[in-house]
């Protein structure tokens, strides 16, 4: 366990998991908090062997979202101040959002804004079926800002998204899995399970390939179809020169040999 002021991360293998640590105050996000997030996030990079990368809080909350005393309220009337202390709040958003490992947020209790925002940042997410998400923004006079309306509109259908957004009402864990919002809604005893299952899917996989599959889905969701192709078949060229043709020269030999079955089943890498 690597412990910082405000976060906790552990390295365990090719997992990685992140802890905000605020439980007193409902793992909202200080500046503190932002500067711990980098060197997380850097201790991972570092690492170099993380492949899944699961985001949680301690306590009863994953995150209330932005501090508003120690974000907002303190550093107001000094605006470079006031610049710079959300500025790196905004530059690790946007590090998550491109993190080469598979990101997955396990969201435990309260997240609203700026935890709905990670949640909707991150690649998976999975959420205890009695849990609040919420952009209460619009209930202190502003909108959600900082890419927390860039997850709305990219996780939810425009009314269902412009609906929290306008009234600043909550959704539970249960109808943010109908929404489209996390990937599963569960019983909260069955949170810490059901996630490690995910990630027991993730970690036996090729980490160029899982890096660059992210990178071809977030690319081709702005381009028309024969660019989309293009863009791809040009990131399979660089996977096989990365990977040493793993995918011809281990995978589809193990098919060959029905050693394994691709429908089901992920093959076995001849990594030392």
């Amino acid at each position: 366990m690597i412990t910082f002021e405000t976060v906790n991360v552990e390295i365990d293998g090719p997992t990685a998991t992140i802890y905000f640590n605020r439980p007193d105050k409902k793992n909202a996000m200080s500046p503190q908090l932002h500067q711990d997030m980098h060197k997380a996030l850097d201790a991972i990079e570092d690492d170099g062997n993380v492949k899944a990368v699961v985001i949680t809080g301690v306590g009863d909350s994953f995150s209330a979202g932005m501090d508003l005393e120690e974000c907002f309220l303190r550093p107001y009337n000094d605006p470079m101040l006031f610049y710079t202390t959300n500025l790196v709040a905004l530059k690790w958003f946007q590090r998550l959002k491109a993190f080469p490992a598979v990101t997955i947020a396990k969201v435990n209790g309260y997240a609203f804004g700026g935890g709905f925002e990670v949640t909707g940042l991150c690649d998976l997410a999975v959420a205890a079926e009695h849990v609040k998400f919420g952009l209460s923004e619009i209930n202190f006079g502003i909108f959600p800002a900082g890419g927390a309306s860039w997850a709305a509109t990219h996780n939810l259908q425009r009314k269902q998204a412009l609906y929290y957004i306008l009234t600043g009402d909550t959704m539970t864990g249960k109808q943010a899995e109908e929404f489209g919002f996390v990937n599963k809604a569960v019983p909260a005893e069955e949170l810490d399970a059901v996630t490690d299952k995910i990630v027991s899917k993730i970690v036996n996989k090729n980490p160029v390939t899982l890096r660059l599959a992210k990178e071809v889905y977030e690319r081709t969701t702005h381009l028309d179809l024969p660019e989309a192709i293009d863009y791809d078949q040009a990131k399979l060229w660089e996977l096989a020169r990365l990977t040493s043709n793993e995918w011809i020269n281990v995978a589809l030999k193990q098919f060959e040999k029905r050693s394994f079955r691709p429908g089901v089943e992920t093959y076995k890498r001849d990594v030392a």
